[in-house]
Formats: structure tokens, sequence, C-alpha cells
């Protein structure tokens, strides 16, 4: 809903308030404490603008059948000076309100008025929220997976700042711990193949076609001079060499997807700045720790874990999870943040209630790290489940996924689900221009309206500003379904925001476009009644506005023409 909606709901629901307070002070009810209703807005509008439950949800207090409450509170309402034009009983006791034409004609003046910041609120209060998302592993190129965190956890931002949050984006590169002596191993054992063929390959090393062509260009540079080296010497240099080339093809590649990050967080700063060491120390003068076998261990079984965690392993190394609550400390301790969302696939299931645990015993507030779990992606065309691009042969990862269909499709079918359901991505969809792509038909009303625009404006007619007495004067059903979905983007947005899916954007401006589709079949809008035209020709104004800030907040595009 929009600011005004917000504002008449309130308005509504203090009416019925007052005029039951005025009907228990003239005795017309008795006296008694007032639950709480509801003022909804009914899916049949035939039967109202809103629908209130207040009587019977008060029926018992009362004890007296709804329809007789609603009849007392309705003749004791007072509808003068507001924007309500009627209220009728219907059903079992619904007060169902009626607005005036002129609310209608404020919603579309909001628009006008707010522009480009329509739909735009304080909600948030400037609270301080971080959104860490992708962090894929640096150790290769991003996957499917990574392309839905990436466009999930973007548009999730942009909802949570259009909702009034201060809110970072990061990235936290995996730059230490196994996986980095696992890309070690990998790369060295391609360099040494290249001139000794018969090198063994680790077998949980990382076997993908990515970890030869980095191990192929070191090579190329600095030949066969590795090749008696000291070998943690050999492992630092390959390391050194690929994982910068690496990291900048995750940036390259994210910010062909439109995805720029405020902080880039590297896991070996922890390290390097002793900031991991301090947090293990804390967790041992609080007796959260305990040696066993050589190693350091979290006490989670204490604390809501199913078993205990290695913090330190016997051979002095820190685990992911020591350095994982390091680093929440650093969010919430060193950068003060209010709320941390972290976007994960849903493999991480189990390990979010051992960092929740983990936070709130070292004295955090583990309820302020809220976790988005991502379920996986199928990859279809003609049916088929495909895991290799038909056009280069290789396995499909976000570079490749790019090289196939739009871009603005990716993000759009991306956010077409909330994160936690299974997502099917058509390929051949998503690359069809028509009204069976989501992304194209929403594409395609703006477009249509801006044609609809230039078309009169060729022929004479311009677009002028309407009055508050013109603009109410759009009654059809079409015209007012269509301005009714308009005031709820801002509801919208906070919704979204409050439950971290910003899925209900991409349905709510999809559902915005079919009914512009709708009021353009029945509503033509150039008329011989020029008032009407003009009313016309600014509700298609004020829709491709809405349109075109919606797509602005999901980093797609909105063509004028196609």
């Amino acid at each position: 809903m929009s600011i005004l909606v917000h504002e008449t709901t309130v308005k509504i629901k203090q009416m019925i308030i007052n005029a039951t307070q005025k009907a228990m002070n003239d005795g017309s009810l008795p006296k008694t404490q007032l639950p709480d209703f509801s003022v909804e807005t009914p899916a049949d509008h035939s039967n109202g603008d809103y629908a209130v439950n207040a009587a019977m949800v008060w029926a018992k207090s009362f004890k007296s059948a709804p329809a007789k409450i609603a009849k007392v509170i309705l003749d004791n309402a007072n509808l003068e000076g507001s924007l309500i034009k009627s209220a009728e009983i219907a059903g079992p006791g619904f007060i169902n309100i009626f607005l005036a034409d002129e609310y209608y004609a404020d919603i579309l003046l909001d628009i006008e008025q707010k522009g480009e910041n329509y739909g735009r609120s304080d909600v948030g209060h400037g609270k301080k929220v971080m959104v860490e998302f992708v962090s894929a592993n640096p150790t290769g190129p991003m996957h499917i997976g990574n392309a839905r965190g990436g466009a999930l956890g973007d548009c999730l931002s942009a909802v949570l700042d259009m909702a009034g949050y201060d809110v970072t984006r990061e990235f936290y590169i995996n730059d230490a711990g196994n996986q980095i002596q696992k890309f070690a191993e990998s790369l060295e054992a391609r360099y040494l193949q290249i001139y000794l063929p018969e090198t063994e390959f680790p077998e949980d090393g990382y076997h993908g076609a990515d970890i030869g062509v980095r191990a192929k260009e070191f090579a190329d540079i600095n030949g066969d001079s590795f090749l008696n080296a000291d070998k943690e010497i050999r492992r630092k240099a390959l390391v050194n060499f690929a994982l910068p080339l690496n990291l900048d093809g995750l940036k390259q590649d994210l910010a062909t997807y439109r995805i720029n990050y405020d902080v880039w967080f590297r896991e070996s700063s922890l390290y390097e700045s002793g900031a991991l060491d301090k947090v293990l120390c804390e967790m041992k003068s609080k007796g959260l720790t305990y040696e066993k076998d050589g190693a350091i261990w979290y006490k989670a079984t204490e604390h809501g874990g199913e078993k205990d965690e290695v913090l330190v392993r016997a051979n002095g190394n820190p685990t992911y999870f020591a350095a994982d609550i390091a680093y929440h400390y650093n969010k919430f301790v060193v950068r003060g943040f209010d709320t941390v969302i972290n976007v994960w696939g849903a493999d991480h299931h189990g390990h979010v209630a051992r960092l929740k645990g983990a936070l709130d015993a070292i004295g955090l507030d583990g309820s302020k790290l809220d976790i988005v779990l991502m379920q996986l992606v199928r990859l279809m065309q003609n049916g088929e489940v495909v895991k290799v691009s038909k056009r280069t042969g290789k396995s499909i990862t976000l570079k490749t996924l790019l090289d196939e269909v739009p871009l603005d499709a990716a993000r759009f079918i991306f956010n077409l689900k909330e994160p936690n359901t299974h997502l099917e991505f058509d390929l051949d969809l998503a690359a069809q221009k028509s009204n069976q792509n989501p992304v194209y038909y929403v594409q395609y009303a703006y477009a249509r309206i801006n044609s609809i625009i230039k078309n009169l404006k060729g022929e004479g007619i311009e677009k002028r500003k309407c009055t508050r007495e013109e603009l109410a004067i759009l009654t059809a059903p079409e015209e007012r379904e269509l301005i009714r979905q308009l005031s709820f983007l801002t509801g919208e947005i906070v919704t979204a925001a409050n439950s971290y899916d910003s899925a209900r954007i991409t349905h709510y401006v999809y559902d915005l476009a079919t009914l512009f589709h709708k009021f353009y079949n029945s509503c033509r809008v150039k008329v011989e009644d020029e008032r009407l035209m003009q009313a016309r020709l600014n509700l298609c104004s004020d829709t491709a506005s809405v349109i075109k800030n919606v797509l602005t907040m999901l980093k797609i595009s909105a063509p004028e023409s196609m």
C-alpha cells in the first residue's frame, strides 16, 4: 500500500473505534474492552474497497449478533469530511467501506508528485543492515546457484533500501583455510603435469578445467622455474598468481550481472589482523572451549548444538566455523550492524543454528542474524535438464548463462520464486520475445504506454496535468483495478523487506502489467471527451512511472520501444 492507503486504513480503523466508543457512552452498546480487529482489502471489490471484521471480533464481548453490532457502529459513525462515500453491512457482519472517487484521484496525484521516489518509505528508520550474498569460493567460476543468490541478494538489498534501511552489500572472500590449501594443491598438480604428465592429481582436488587453465597461464610466464622449488614456495606462488585473476573474474562477472558490492571482505584479514585470535581468546575466557586430542573445541552442546565443534585443529589451523564466528563478531561489534542477513544455499541449513548459538554464547544476539536459505536451480531446455551449454559444450556458469539468455530475463526469473522453493529456469522461455516470457511481458507494458503517449503527441495531443476532479472521473472497473494496484507498491515493498522475499516485487509488477493490458483493451485512451482522455493519459503515465520504478529497483531495463 502507499502512504495514502496506509493513512486511509488507519483512519477507517479510528472511525470504527470512535463510533463504537460513542455507542458505549450512550448505552447503545455495553462498555467493554475492545479486542483488535482488521481492515482488509476484499478479493471482490464489488463488496467495497475495504472490509472491516470488528463486529464479528466483538460479538463475544458485546454478547450480541455481529450484524446488530455492525448496525449500531454505522449508526454512530461520522463519515463527514472523510473519503468514505458509503458503508454497508454484509454477510455475517462485515462492514464494507466504499471510498469516494477523490480517493483514487489522490493516489494518482501522489504518484505524480513523488515520481521516482514513489514506493519509498522510512519504515526501516535508517537501521544499519548488511546483506552478504553470493560469497562464491574464489577457487573457481560462479555456478548457477550463485546466479540465483546474486539476483535474490541484490534485489533484497534494493527492497530494504526502498523501505528505509541503510543497506550494505557485502561479498565474503574465502581466501584462507582448507579451500585455499586444496586450491594450491590442485594448481600444483596441474602445473607439474605440464612437465611431468605422470604426476598424480589429488583425489579431493578441484577437477574443473579452470584449474588447468590457470596452471598453464602460470607456466607460460614462469616456465619450469618452479619445477624443483620447495613445494610450499611453489604453491604460494601459484595461489598468488591465480587467486587475483579468479577474483577479478568474479568481480567482472558480477558487474556484468549488475551487482556492485559496497564491501569485499577477505577472510584472510581475520587472521592477519589478529581478530580471529581475539575472538578465540574471548571464547576461552568465557569458558566456552576445551582442549581434546590436541584440538580446541567449542562447547556447542551447552548452547543448543547437537555436538561440540572444533575451532582449531590439532595442526594449529582454525576451522571455517571459527573464522565464521570471528567474521560475524566483526559485523556486529566492530562495524555495528543492527541486522545481518546472509543468503546461503539450502545445504548450509545445519550451520544456521550452531552459528546463532555461538553468537549468543559470546554475548551477541544471534537473533539479529537472519539466514535466507536458497534452494537449488534446475536449468531446463526442450523439457530436459541441462548441465552443459549446447553452444560451447561447457558447464553452465554465470558467465555462460548470460551468454545464453538476456540479462534482464535472468535477473527477473531468478526473482520469480521465494528463495526456499526450488526453481526451474527455462532457457528457451528466458530467450523468447513473447508474452510468455514474464520480463518481456512487463517491459512490453512499459513500451506500449510510451508508444501511446508518443503516437498521441504525433497527432498534436500532449499529456497535461489533470486536476483532482478530472482524475476522479476514472470510475470504470478496469481503471479502478489498475489504480488500486498502483497504490499497493509501498506496502508490497515493506512486506517484501520484512519477509526477505523480493519475489513479491516481481509478482507485483507482473500483475500491474496484466491490469494495464486489461485496462488498455477495455478503455480507449483517445476519446472525444478531452477531460476523460487526459485523465486516462495521466493514468497511463503514472503506470509507466511505477513500472519503471520497480524495474529500476530490480536493475532491469525499461525500454521505451520493443
